[in-house]
């Protein structure tokens, strides 16, 4: 189907303004994420309506975890993305995919349905649909059809993104979008573009933008020499207190090797000394892929409002309306 946001640049050549990358894109050429062709002069989307994976997972693998503690949510992603980095763990779908492969199997109703369904079948703690997996934005036409149709059944809008999208489309997608797990690939621009081909600046900006309109966690994934300097998390710490506040949840991922990356997998000890210098400031640090337990703790009082034991969560201390149970603090969590 004809895409969205782009431009005719001269003649047959058009220019996509889905993202910053602004690809300049002969006629029968794709831009950098490529699902989006010129066809004699018109921008298409290739992946609209195709879905190469559609599971119920639980909300803390997107991973989110003060938005619905121990709910679940309908999974789904496509093919393609508008990065290129070299220890991508999905890199199947987002980079090394047969156009072949792109044949539509999914409608916004049929993806209604199967929300129903769960539904019917009694499973209440579901709480909406997540587009993941690969990089959602580059489904920009079709998460737009479908999210509005999901808010309108009273459930959740979900984008695990690595928030390298323009501003125009981004406002679009943030009227129907509850959360964001927003990937903070790294606090230093040069990391983006050597080992990305992208830019820090933009996915700062998107971190901005979100805020003002959803629930936002970070991920950022650890890799050894190309991204644990001290000084970039205290960067990144200092940023993030000036510009969201001590409260909003960070997640240190282990790196192993994967795709065209075969440093060694990321020291526990590396992610500690990550986690030690965020923690000087913001309240709620996370470490995931080292298969301990993560506790959510009281910033008033230390007590233990959340603990996650893989994708099993536990509320010990949090009561239904975000409030720790011992000393009745208001707690930064999204519940139902």
């Amino acid at each position: 189907m004809t895409a969205q946001h782009w431009h005719r640049a001269h003649d047959e050549v058009v220019q996509c303004e889905l993202c910053p990358h602004a690809c300049i894109i002969a006629p029968g050429k794709r831009g950098m994420c490529g699902v989006r062709e010129n066809r004699a002069g018109t921008l298409v989307t290739l992946n609209y309506g195709v879905a190469c994976s559609a599971h119920l997972d639980p909300i803390e693998k997107k991973p989110l975890y003060h938005f619905f503690p121990g709910s679940q949510i309908v999974s789904i992603g496509t093919y393609g993305c508008n990065l290129s980095c070299p220890w991508c763990q999905n890199y199947s779908i987002s980079k090394e995919f047969s156009i072949s492969a792109l044949r539509p199997n999914l409608t916004p109703a049929a993806l209604l349905a199967a929300v129903d369904e769960h539904a019917r079948g009694g499973l209440r703690a579901m709480c909406g649909v997540a587009y993941t997996y690969n990089e959602p934005t580059v489904w920009f036409e079709f998460v737009m059809a479908c999210a509005p149709l999901v808010r309108a059944r009273g459930l959740k809008n979900v984008l695990v993104t690595n928030g390298f999208i323009s501003p125009a489309p981004l406002q679009e997608l943030l009227q129907y979008v509850d959360a964001l797990n927003i990937d903070l690939k790294a606090f230093d621009d040069d990391f983006y573009r050597r080992h990305c081909h992208a830019r820090l600046a933009p996915v700062l900006q998107t971190i901005r933008a979100a805020v003002q309109h959803a629930h936002v966690e970070l991920t950022t994934l650890i890799i050894p020499t190309l991204n644990d300097a001290p000084e970039q998390f205290v960067a990144m710490r200092e940023w993030i207190i000036d510009t969201i506040g001590a409260d909003v949840p960070v997640h240190l991922s282990r790196y192993t090797p994967m795709y065209q990356c075969s440093l060694p997998p990321t020291p526990h000890a590396t992610l500690e000394r990550a986690a030690h210098i965020l923690r000087e400031k913001l309240h709620f640090v996370y470490l995931g892929n080292i298969g301990d337990a993560q506790k959510t703790i009281c910033v008033q009082c230390g007590a233990c409002l959340i603990v996650r034991h893989g994708y099993t969560t536990e509320l010990p201390s949090l009561t239904s309306d975000s409030r720790c149970a011992q000393c009745g603090a208001a707690a930064p969590i999204v519940m139902k």
